[in-house]
């Protein structure tokens, strides 16, 4: 914990909001800080936060969109609600670990008294760190990007044909390069307009990049930090604000973004081998000899030495698999359920240990902002063992016929939607403010089609129009708002729901 002498994380915490911002200055600001309004001030703008978050709309559609198996009847397969439930749980559980393991050194680094604040931040945090994923998951996101690579550039502000502007290749690059994280923060300031403290927005910040700037080199100094788009253009001003009321530098995290990003790794890959199971890809007792097999490749030079503790003795992983695989034999009942909940039990302990240890040991680092990893990713065993989850999930889960014609199908969907509203924007600026101030003369199918854009999302649209930065052209700048505003619509859609528009507009179900 070198460096750490002088570390206050006092100064990463502050209740100033959006909408509370003062206008008079670093001096008005001074009296949002935590060292001005103490903890108990800060504790209540976090519960306003935590009821924000729980009851936006935001947060109810991730009961409809599917961890990995879309459109799933069956309850037991997580949605995306339920996993983001348990990595908030997981959250929860590093703080609570970080602070047992600091004891009387907390107060050293200004962080005496803020367990509980702590503790809200980082589980509303993991509770919102999906909500800006698209219908279909990973897929709906290389659907909506690379349809926008195609068809962007033919839009005439984007052309080659038009006059040229120093905005036009960058928006065009983000564009093309919709991503979740980034979306989330658009949600949250933008298109539901939560007024979060801009510390809890803080933590949902994963990646620090605006997507208008390509992917920095490897070994660069934020390489990690920046491999994906954080924020989108359209938010710069809201992060620029948020850095600044939190003494951030550009480029950095907030220190509580590292744990959000921990619990996220620990809960996500056991839980799609789960799903797996439940969806009968494959038997438990197979798993087991898979993720053996899989750690041993990892590690072929010490796979067998005993690096995991759990009340107990120390175990090899093979050892401890051995053991759940074991118990789950003996339970009469449900063996499924058994040879989970062991093997979540006897890992989850030693995942969370050594994310906060990983935490303490890179505290300069971390306040700063600056470690340019995740705290898991160090090569260590435990490492190791989140990475044999995700190579056994790949090939055991991912990879069967199954779960791939699903993301084709969802790839179809998202491709398919883009390509009915594409007359929305091949529009010209004059006939699109026509649309919206009600005249649809001339405008037969696109009237229509504008009818069915969610009315807060043209709304979002409208305040964009108003930003328009002083290098952009108006034309630039419309399209490029009108771009995001059916990437908004697009996105924010349920997988069902997603699925049912691409019906109707297809004409693919009864009329």
């Amino acid at each position: 914990m070198s460096g750490t002498d002088t570390l206050d994380f006092t100064a990463r915490f502050s209740r100033e909001r959006p909408y509370n911002r003062p206008r008079g200055g670093d001096v008005e600001r001074a009296g949002y800080s935590l060292q001005a309004s103490g903890i108990a001030a800060l504790e209540d703008q976090l519960e306003s936060d935590r009821g924000r978050i729980i009851n936006s709309a935001a947060v109810r559609r991730l009961q409809q969109k599917t961890q990995v198996f879309p459109l799933e009847h069956n309850a037991a397969v997580r949605s995306r609600l339920t996993h983001s439930l348990e990595v908030q749980q997981t959250g929860r559980f590093i703080v609570r670990t970080i602070f047992r393991k600091l004891g009387d050194r907390a107060e050293h680094y200004g962080l005496k008294g803020l367990e509980r604040a702590m503790e809200s931040l980082v589980e509303m945090a993991c509770l919102m760190h999906d909500i800006g994923n698209p219908p279909f998951g990973h897929f709906g996101e290389a659907a909506i990007s690379r349809w926008f690579e195609a068809h962007a550039r033919a839009l005439v502000p984007f052309s080659d044909a038009a006059a040229p502007e120093v905005l036009r290749e960058p928006l065009l690059r983000e564009l093309a390069s919709f991503e979740g994280n980034a979306q989330a923060i658009r949600l949250l300031s933008r298109l539901q307009k939560l007024n979060l403290t801009y510390v809890q927005s803080a933590v949902v910040l994963k990646y620090t990049r605006v997507a208008t700037e390509g992917r920095p080199a490897a070994g660069a100094a934020f390489s990690y930090l920046q491999k994906k788009p954080g924020y989108y253009y359209s938010e710069r001003e809201f992060v620029e604000q948020m850095q600044r009321a939190l003494g951030m530098e550009p480029g950095c995290r907030h220190p509580l973004a590292y744990i959000m990003e921990a619990a996220d790794d620990i809960s996500y890959c056991l839980a799609d081998l789960e799903d797996g199971v439940d969806k009968g890809l494959m038997s438990f007792s197979v798993l087991a000899d898979a993720l053996k097999a899989a750690y041993a490749k990892a590690r072929p030079e010490d796979a067998d030495q005993a690096r995991f503790r759990n009340f107990g003795d120390a175990k090899s992983f093979a050892q401890l698999v051995d053991e759940v695989l074991e118990r789950a034999h003996r339970e009469p009942i449900n063996k499924d359920h058994e040879f989970f909940v062991s093997l979540r039990v006897k890992l989850i302990h030693p995942l969370v240990n050594h994310a906060a240890e990983a935490f303490i040991a890179h505290l300069g680092e971390v306040f700063q902002g600056r470690l340019n990893r995740a705290l898991l990713e160090d090569g260590s065993p435990c490492h190791s063992v989140i990475e044999t989850f995700k190579t056994v999930a790949l090939e055991q889960v991912f990879s069967v016929p199954e779960v791939e014609t699903l993301e084709l199908q969802g790839y179809r969907i998202i491709s398919g939607l883009l390509e009915h509203y594409r007359p929305l924007l091949e529009l010209d600026l004059d006939a699109f403010d026509r649309l919206r101030s009600g005249t649809s003369k001339g405008l037969l199918i696109e009237s229509r089609l504008f009818k069915r854009l969610p009315a807060k999302h043209v709304k979002a649209y409208e305040s964009m129009r108003a930003e328009q930065p002083d290098d952009a052209s108006t034309e630039l700048w419309e399209c490029y708002c009108r771009c995001r505003l059916l990437q908004d619509m697009v996105s924010g859609m349920t997988d069902q729901f997603a699925l049912d528009e691409f019906r109707t507009l297809s004409v693919m179900g009864p009329l």
